[in-house]
């Protein structure tokens, strides 16, 4: 579990392993941070990029992302070639 301070703006880096013989370098990388218990909806994504092995998307006040004091679902979905389409989630986000 993570907790971050609402006034914060940051990088929340998501951890990606890969199923053995999948390829994500490069892959297109979106993350979804919802304050609901179901799968995120299309418009719930975010645009996320690569940095040092972990996915990352911008969360905070001075973001497209400002999060209200609560708890968050944080999935992410790698899109690698090929058939596979990987969405999971990753783990808690607590806003306080």
């Amino acid at each position: 579990m993570l907790i971050l301070p609402a006034s914060s703006t940051e990088y929340l880096h998501v951890p990606v392993t890969a199923p053995p013989g999948v390829d994500v370098t490069g892959a297109p990388v979106r993350i979804a941070v919802v304050a609901h218990r179901t799968s995120p909806a299309d418009n719930e994504w975010g645009v996320a990029e690569w940095a040092e092995g972990a996915a990352r998307i911008l969360i905070g006040p001075d973001s497209g992302l400002p999060l209200a004091p609560g708890d968050y679902r944080v999935w992410i979905n790698v899109d690698p070639a090929g058939s596979e389409n990987i969405v999971r989630k990753s783990g808690i986000l607590t806003v306080t």
